[in-house]
């Protein structure tokens, strides 16, 4: 019997319903761990800072990752007065800009304050070997 064959039943349903209440409260506690898990790495390490430790044979790290985009609006205001229209499109290209800048057609001043940077934490735990 295919998948497709198979009946709904009233015990899937509740089944499938108990699953998801879980699923919501073990992602809470996952999500409770990793806070705690980053209030000591910023205490003892520093605020956004990468960070790992060893408690017995488990690892605990602390990875930072970095997203810089530039500001839509800005960029393509600054762009437009710097007359570099080729780096516009509807939205200012950023393999171009960054082409631009490594060939020295535009200076990181000139957008300086057209960038965001964008931080996020993420909490690895590995068992070790």
């Amino acid at each position: 019997m295919s998948n497709i064959d198979q009946a709904i039943t009233k015990e899937m349903l509740v089944h499938y319903t108990e699953l998801s209440l879980r699923k919501k409260d073990i992602e809470q506690q996952l999500e409770d761990l990793k806070k705690v898990f980053n209030d000591y790495f910023d205490t003892n390490v520093g605020h956004q800072l990468k960070a790992e430790m060893t408690i017995g044979d488990y690892k605990l790290q602390r990875q930072i990752r970095t997203i810089e985009k530039f500001t839509q609006e800005k960029t393509i205001t600054r762009l437009e007065e710097l007359n570099l229209m080729d780096l516009i499109q509807k939205k200012p290209d950023e393999k171009k800009i960054k082409s631009a800048l490594n060939l020295g057609l535009l200076k990181e001043d000139d957008l300086a304050d057209c960038r965001t940077v964008q931080t996020t934490q993420a909490i690895v735990v590995k068992k070790l070997k």
